[in-house]
């Protein structure tokens, strides 16, 4: 689902009408004439017919199972680098004042009910790709990508009403707040089945529930996963939560008129963005009781290549952009202070590094966290069978396992892991052995030391991630054929700007933005203070304080404010209605002859 994606170059696309839950009947039809009713004629006489195209919204293709294919994303037209013009382009920025409270709203504002608050959450994956196509640090690329969507030399400087983004987040911050509950749930799961907060804990072992494409592979095709995926939101969709529930709440705005933009390193987030679960319905108390449609979220989804083409269409060379921070002028406080200095520090524990891998590092932060738990004990690496297989035992000093984890990249391990977990089926002859868990009566794999270490059943956590390589490898990512054209037009010289790059170029680009991605934490500044002075506990004690405070500030459950629901997807197309098992095995009985 993660390629890179276009209706000139898509190999699975399934058309309406074939396996779409939007049915053909609903298209306009031709009138029937009944004077031709016999008439006989050729192919060559039939004139083409200029049909209108299907209308298929993006709620239709995620209603569906008939299909996981690059459809979705090509379906997904309304969050698009076009989208985000036009939108700055119809209304006007809200404009804002500085107070002694704070920021507030500009008294003399007149925009009324057209202006919009812009706001914007940007990945590092996009900076590190931002960064190897020109050439830059990680750190210089996010000034790029801010002076761009919130400087005068950016989208301020054209447009209808020169509107621009206030505020530009970080979605590292939001990742340090889904990292310390990702820690909390996986330790309930192993003490207890339900949390403080009344929720129901995932199954072990617990799966991450950051990758859409991942969860939307799931909900269509194996609903039996969906008691382990992991109850947490996406950083993306954290976000999202957090800007328009505290801007709402502080500024007086409906959500409504606050406008929020993920850029991310991969297509299937804008499948995420558009999940029913992840608008304000779940955590408004007022919009339950109204019909009007429910506020998203994030509004919209650009990638690391709709970046380009977004500075593009305005005519804007991003590096041409100063490489250097914004004017505090120009960076206005969030209106509440205690999430305004969450949002600003840079102050985490959790590196990028190599050990953390490309895709966030929740699993290696639950290994730490546990660590930090108990004094002296050591993290093992044991790779699978491939790079993107990895498991994870945490052993006490006294040898004894206290935790095992996996990481699994990419679709083909995915079903791997998928197939250890599927429940054994049932026999419905009299008499057959009741099998007991997952793949009961199977074989496990051993581990090099003989034991049965390589059972999923014994993870605790697992990191799932459907590109291979992690995030950094995302559909979306600036691919090397896009780099080389931005050399090309920065005036470099490439004598392989036309050819097809091999698959070691393509794999030497990749290693290319991983380098940019873990160089970030050599480009914080005072970045050996930072981790001497801040450990995994008291990170995790800081985000849980600043989250006890934005659900006081917003009088909103933190388990609606965080947490997010899922479902499993059934299609009807084509299908006639099921028979439950019992009439099945009735009907088999009575074909068979004389029954058993």
């Amino acid at each position: 689902m993660s390629a890179i994606l276009s209706a000139d170059d898509l190999n699975d696309f399934i058309s309406p009408g074939v396996a779409c839950i939007k049915p053909v009947e609903s298209l306009p039809q031709k009138p029937s004439n009944p004077e031709d009713a016999y008439e006989v004629t050729t192919e060559d006489k039939i004139q083409p017919e200029n049909l209108p195209p299907a209308q298929i919204s993006l709620t239709d293709c995620l209603a569906c199972s008939g299909c996981v294919t690059s459809a979705e994303a090509v379906l997904i037209s309304l969050q698009s680098h076009a989208e985000v013009l036009n939108t700055l382009d119809a209304h006007p920025e809200i404009r804002l004042a500085s107070s002694e409270n704070g920021t507030v709203l500009d008294s003399t504002d007149q925009t009324t009910d057209v202006g919009r608050i812009f706001v914007a959450s940007v990945s590092p994956q996009v900076r590190a790709s931002l960064a190897a196509t020109y050439g830059i640090s990680e750190k210089e690329a996010n000034h790029i990508i801010n002076q761009f969507l919130s400087g005068p030399h950016g989208l301020r400087a054209g447009g209808k009403h020169g509107s621009g983004f206030t505020w530009v987040v970080d979605t590292n911050t939001l990742r340090e707040a889904v990292l310390a509950l990702t820690v909390d749930e996986v330790n309930e799961s192993l003490t207890s089945s339900t949390s403080g907060d009344g929720l129901t804990t995932p199954k072990r072992p617990i799966l991450s529930s950051a990758c859409p494409g991942w969860i939307c592979y799931a909900e269509k095709t194996h609903p039996f996963i969906l008691p382990h995926l992991s109850r947490l939101k996406s950083p993306q969709a954290l976000a999202g939560t957090l800007l328009k529930t505290a801007i709402s709440k502080r500024l007086g705005v409906p959500a409504s008129r606050i406008w929020h933009l993920a850029i991310m390193p991969c297509f299937d987030k804008k499948l995420e963005a558009s999940r029913e679960e992840l608008t304000d319905a779940a955590w408004n108390k007022a919009s339950s009781n109204e019909p009007n449609t429910p506020v998203r979220d994030v509004d919209c989804v650009v990638t690391s290549r709709e970046l380009l083409s977004l500075a593009s269409s305005r005519g804007i060379s991003l590096s041409a952009l100063p490489t250097k921070s914004l004017p505090s002028s120009l960076r206005p406080s969030f209106p509440d202070p205690t999430l305004d200095s969450f949002l600003s520090s840079s102050q985490s524990p959790s590196k990028q590094t190599i050990s953390a891998g490309t895709s966030g590092g929740y699993l290696y932060n639950v290994l730490l966290s546990f660590q930090a738990r108990n004094p002296g004990s050591e993290i093992f690496t044991h790779r699978g069978r491939n790079a993107d297989v990895v498991e994870y035992d945490l052993v006490s000093p006294g040898g004894e396992t206290i935790l095992k984890a996996a990481r699994y990249y990419g679709f083909r391990n995915i079903q791997n892991l998928v197939r250890k977990l599927k429940p054994a089926r049932q026999s419905r002859l009299p008499g057959a052995r009741t099998a007991t868990g997952p793949a009961a009566g199977r074989r496990q794999p051993m581990s090099r030391n003989g034991a049965g270490a390589g059972s999923s059943m014994d993870y605790a956590y697992v990191e799932v991630m459907a590109c291979p390589g992690g995030c950094t490898n995302g559909g979306g990512q600036i691919r090397i054929e896009d780099a080389r054209e931005v050399s090309v037009q920065n005036g470099a010289s490439e004598a392989s700007e036309g050819s097809k790059p091999t698959p070691h170029e393509q794999r030497s680009w990749l290693a290319r933005v991983d380098e940019a991605y873990y160089s970030a934490d050599s480009d914080m500044e005072d970045a050996t203070e930072v981790s001497s002075t801040s450990s995994v506990v008291e990170s995790e004690e800081r985000v849980h304080q600043t989250l006890q405070q934005w659900a006081a500030m917003t009088d909103i459950p933190l388990s609606k404010l965080a947490y997010t629901t899922y479902r499993e997807v059934e299609s009807d197309v084509g299908k006639p209605t099921a028979p439950n098992d019992t009439t099945r095995v009735v009907e088999l009985a009575g074909k068979i002859g004389g029954g058993w």
